[in-house]
């Protein structure tokens, strides 16, 4: 078990795959199998610097967002057992938590969803090559197997710090997973330090972000705010010395740890694919394939979804829904293309972050500081934002929730902003009681009166 694990989030990049995941490659070849093309997809993963390697399914599957929701799900379990005393719940001996036992049964978890994609795509007549793919032309794919037989039709760190490859562990991600990865990390009982190059959940409205934050430090997760590793060693003892900069100070620190996880995001592997010998437009600065509204590249016949696409969320459902539309538009069964706006995400620390829309930020440059009201509620362990126009009928143009099960409360209002929702419809509406989502349907205060949001009685 460990005792000591650093979770470092600083700004660089780790390449990913071409696409998404294959678990988002499946369920869109999938329904262009159903609606009649011949279909075959090329899945292969290169070892990480640590030798490690998974199953069909992808990142989101093996590596993402299915093994932090339930490692997520560990530590509330712990907590709940916790509070579970206080409600007249009779618990002897000490409450520890076991990782081995946890990690197997996450393993088996993952590995039966391995399984399932497996049948789905020979169910759904899919053709499967476990090779390594490659353009030649735009009409031709040239596939490399382990054993290096070729057949015609990557995650490496990009750190330069010092033993960063050599003794660190990597996740596909960055800032969000960070933390998530902190969160229960701390729940489980594992003393947890972050450190942030320059500011939490680039991206996400900077107050929540701070409020995330805040949390974790009170769950007991230490931050090293302002700093960048600069080397990693490994003693003689087995545990690990990373030495870091304070960017605001100039000052050198170090400490010791057991494990060390490099949340730091990732690159586009496009080289590897051969685009550049086709002529296909990919972003100088981000290395992503530049595509239309149809996920079409400069090249007609070659397409881009997911993750890989230049200015598209790096959500696996938005990479599902946009791979299911494009089958159907290349199938001739219509002409409908993706939305990508009001998308909702969640962050899954210990108490959860839920959004769709537009960050208070983003508000502001689109529409000014005058031309947008900001909503607030707030009561034990829940935050609530909802960012309107301020003329008009107020169409809301974000809804930002920090509380238990805030995925579970988003999801229903996704629908809402999808079709317009107006803060007006807002108010109109009766909530649950009692509930955490009531609280949206009742948020009457704004930032700009100066009021106290703080929510006293029923």
């Amino acid at each position: 078990p460990l005792t000591r694990f650093a979770a470092a989030g600083v700004g660089a990049r780790t390449p990913c795959n071409a696409a998404r995941t294959p678990e988002t490659r499946a369920l869109s070849i999938s329904s262009a199998a159903q609606l009649g093309q011949k279909v075959a997809v090329l899945d292969y993963v290169d070892p990480s610097a640590k030798g490690t390697k998974w199953g069909l399914g992808g990142t989101c599957v093996n590596v993402g967002c299915i093994p932090k929701k339930l490692m997520h799900q560990a530590a509330l379990l712990g907590t709940a057992v916790k509070d579970a005393q206080r409600y007249g719940w009779q618990i002897s001996g000490t409450v520890s938590h076991d990782w081995a036992t946890m990690a197997e049964a996450v393993q088996n978890y993952v590995k039966s969803l391995n399984w399932g994609h497996r049948v789905q795509l020979q169910d759904k007549k899919v053709t499967y090559l476990n090779l390594k793919g490659t353009l030649v032309d735009k009409h031709t794919i040239r596939g490399l197997s382990k054993a290096g037989k070729e057949l015609c039709l990557q995650l490496n760190i990009s750190l330069q710090v010092p033993g960063a490859l050599e003794h660190g562990i990597t996740t596909c991600s960055h800032s969000d997973v960070a933390l998530e990865c902190a969160g229960f990390l701390t729940g489980i009982g594992l003393d947890t330090t972050v450190m942030v190059r320059t500011i939490a959940l680039r991206g996400f409205d900077q107050q929540m972000a701070g409020l995330v934050t805040d949390h974790l430090e009170s769950y007991g997760t230490r931050f090293e705010w302002k700093s960048v590793p600069t080397r990693v060693e490994k003693l003689s003892s087995g545990a690990l010395k990373v030495t870091w900069t304070n960017t605001q100070t100039g000052c050198e620190h170090s400490d010791t740890f057991d494990s060390l996880l490099w949340a730091v995001g990732r690159a586009p592997e496009t080289k590897a694919l051969g685009l550049d010998k086709l002529g296909v437009q990919i972003s100088k600065e981000t290395g992503k394939i530049i595509v239309g509204p149809d996920e079409s590249s400069s090249l007609p016949n070659i397409y881009a979804f997911g993750d890989i696409g230049e200015g598209r969320p790096e959500l696996t459902p938005t990479a599902i829904k946009a791979g299911r539309l494009l089958a159907h538009r290349l199938a001739g069964r219509s002409s409908e293309l993706m939305n990508y706006d009001n998308v909702a995400t969640t962050v899954f620390t210990p108490l959860e972050y839920g959004c769709v829309g537009l960050s208070e930020e983003e508000a502001e440059k689109r529409h000014g500081k005058d031309g947008i009201e900001v909503n607030l509620d707030a009561e034990s362990c829940t935050l609530l934002f909802v960012i309107c126009e301020r003329a008009g009928h107020r169409k809301i143009l974000g809804l930002h929730f920090l509380g238990p099960n805030a995925g579970e409360v988003l999801q229903g209002f996704s629908l809402a902003l999808q079709c317009g929702a107006t803060y007006r419809q807002l108010m109109q509406t009766v909530g649950i009681h009692p509930t955490s989502a009531e609280e949206l349907v009742k948020i009457n205060i704004t930032k700009r009166s100066g009021l106290d949001p703080t929510v006293t009685g029923c």
